[in-house]
């Protein structure tokens, strides 16, 4: 019974579908746990403790990811671009023979955000900790993308919060601030042009944030596409193989 129970659990996470082209019914296998209790099975606690710990697992990967020298800047996924609205800045520098400016701009840019992505994991990892009984099981029933959806709804505003002075010290060490400001002087030098000032440290603080929620929602995908290679005693216990 324990094992037909953990097949349907993972059925269920996986949103595969039935014989007859039906989803699983998630409520069904629920009961079955709840009630697998009396019987020496996985406990609600031991399936929100391994569901957690899975998460956490994404989790690192991303950030860690993120954080590492080239995470921002080689990843064309979340590589941090000029600032679309001021696009002509980048187009006009360059055909002026100043893209070589440009590109020290952009990867100083990246490397702030690399840098700010260290603060990301314990604001990560204690919304997932927090996590309640409730929440837990709407991811578990919840799209592919259940648990990044609820990290943004919980952990939004306290990156901002915690990435706006880190992005700004950021991009001073990496010098982003320097080349910007003298990109955009060269630019409003230029004639019959009209001047641009924009929030580079919020364009950046969120840019490097989006380019996590990228990543978090990848490993995300991968957690729930093979929850058994994510290998802790628990884990083992609840998403353990046949």
């Amino acid at each position: 019974m324990r094992r037909l129970l953990i097949l349907s659990l993972i059925i269920s996470i996986l949103g595969l579908q039935s014989c007859a082209g039906q989803k699983i019914n998630l409520g069904k296998v629920l009961d079955g746990i709840s009630k697998s209790t009396q019987g020496g099975g996985l406990s609600n606690d031991e399936v929100i403790s391994g569901l957690k710990q899975a998460l956490q697992v994404g989790i690192n990967k991303g950030a860690d990811s993120a954080s590492k020298l080239n995470g921002y800047f080689l990843n064309p996924i979340i590589k941090i671009p000029f600032p679309p609205e001021v696009q002509k800045v980048e187009t006009a520098l360059r055909k002026v023979g100043l893209g070589g400016e440009v590109d020290k701009f952009v990867m100083a840019l990246n490397r702030g955000a690399e840098e700010a992505a260290k603060e990301a994991k314990p604001i990560f990892i204690n919304a997932i900790l927090s996590m309640n009984f409730s929440d837990a099981w709407a991811i578990l029933r919840g799209e592919k993308n259940a648990a990044t959806m609820y990290l943004k709804r919980t952990t939004s505003e306290q990156l901002i919060a915690a990435f706006s002075p880190v992005v700004e010290k950021a991009l001073q060490k990496t010098q982003a601030t320097r080349y910007y400001t003298d990109l955009a002087n060269s630019y409003n030098r230029l004639p019959f042009v009209q001047k641009v000032n924009p929030d580079l440290k919020l364009y950046a603080t969120q840019k490097a944030i989006d380019g996590l929620f990228i990543l978090v929602e990848n490993e995300e995908a991968k957690i729930r596409e093979n929850p058994w290679a994510r290998t802790t005693d628990l884990l083992k216990k609840v998403f353990g193989s046949i």
